[in-house]
């Protein structure tokens, strides 16, 4: 691991808040810290769970917005690119020499459509969802001035309700129009169930995801019946991958949360009746916080609060303990449980995020720890790149 992203004269504190070399009860709260051991476990499993089924992982960079997570995925998790669901997110990552994009998303707006073209034209392979006739018009167009290839995947509306065709006929209209469209390439289907990841029942979620994948048969036969080739079907989130992996339909899947594992995938059970957390894969994101207040009798208050993290999936579960609780938080402060008054002031926890994605977002760094020693700090590269 090469430290080389600190500027020399970073201040601890207000740059950066730890430096390679400190100790954990150094670093400056509240802070993201990856935990490398667990980290490098939990990428090197995937590629194992994976190798046996003829499928790609194409893991969502939307989830840590970091380059260097993303090359960590490339190089030893297996992954053949990443998924971003923004043209700016998507730029920083193509920037950095990422050279196969995905775009989970629809690109309407014609300024974005023409950033869209220029990531192509740096040489990487760029794709894109579509689900409607004028974005696939305008997305040639755009192509056709940069004088390059977009590759396109109509999106088709598995039961999220979100964007999305519902229906074979209006994939086949779709498909139709990218294949005559100049410097378009029709790739397949964007089929990704979303609201079914965090289902808590390993038999809910394959019940609801064997409607998807004889959904997404349909579609297929209808294609081929018209003589339209679909070499790509990607989908597939952390809560559901095996079933898309294993359904001998899929080609790749879209996991992002496996990486880190945050509290709300962790409490959701696999087909032995194990919490994900438990048996397939370790927690390796951590907000670390600190203990600033145990003036009443039976609670603590440490410093991760509202703007050190997203609570729509929960709040935090602290790491490791059984015996506090985080109850409560406003903007800058965490409410802790802690019956027997055991915390002290400066005393350490750390804390396993409800939702990771827009727990990321909201941090410059990741401080990179092993074995209680900080070993490198990664930037969150593409913070705040909504647009």
């Amino acid at each position: 691991m090469t430290v080389n992203k600190i500027r020399a004269d970073s201040e601890l504190g207000f740059d950066v808040p730890a430096l390679p070399g400190m100790a954990v009860s150094d670093i400056q709260t509240p802070c993201l810290i990856i935990d490398m051991g667990s980290f490098d476990d939990n990428l090197k499993r995937m590629a194992e769970v994976i190798t046996p089924y003829n499928v790609s992982l194409r893991p969502h960079a939307k989830m840590h917005k970091s380059i260097d997570v993303a090359r960590q995925q490339l190089a030893q998790g297996k992954a053949t690119g990443i998924c971003c669901q923004k043209v700016s997110e998507a730029e920083v990552f193509a920037r950095a020499g990422i050279s196969d994009i995905l775009i989970t998303n629809q690109v309407c707006d014609h300024l974005k459509i023409g950033r869209l073209a220029s990531i192509a034209a740096l040489g990487c392979r760029l794709s894109v969802c579509v689900d409607n006739k004028v974005n696939i018009s305008a997305l040639s167009a755009e192509a056709k001035k940069w004088n390059v290839l977009i590759h396109c995947l109509v999106e088709l509306d598995c039961g999220a309700g979100r964007c999305g065709v519902a229906n074979a006929e209006q994939v086949i209209e779709l498909a139709t129009a990218i294949k005559e469209a100049e410097h378009l390439i029709f790739d397949g289907l964007q089929a990704y169930q979303g609201s079914i990841q965090h289902k808590l029942d390993h038999e809910q979620r394959k019940t609801e995801l064997d409607a998807v994948i004889e959904q997404v048969k349909a579609c297929l036969d209808s294609l081929a019946a018209v003589g339209l080739n679909c070499p790509v079907v990607s989908g597939g989130g952390t809560g559901s991958f095996l079933f898309e992996a294993s359904s001998g339909v899929y080609t790749e899947v879209q996991c992002g949360s496996y990486a880190f594992m945050d509290a709300d995938y962790g409490r959701i059970y696999n087909q032995d009746g194990k919490r994900l957390d438990e048996a397939d894969w370790k927690n390796a994101l951590f907000i670390l916080t600190s203990i600033m207040s145990t003036a009443k009798d039976g609670q603590a208050v440490c410093d991760a609060g509202l703007k050190a993290q997203s609570v729509d999936s929960g709040l935090p579960v602290i790491f490791g303990r059984d015996d506090i609780a985080y109850i409560n938080c406003s903007d800058e402060h965490g409410v802790i449980e802690d019956k027997q008054n055991q915390l002290k002031i400066n005393d350490k926890l750390h804390l396993v995020p409800g939702h990771c994605d827009p727990t990321c977002n909201l941090h410059d760094w990741y401080v990179c720890v092993r074995d209680g020693v900080v070993v490198d700090l990664w930037p969150v590269s593409a913070r705040g790149k909504a647009w």
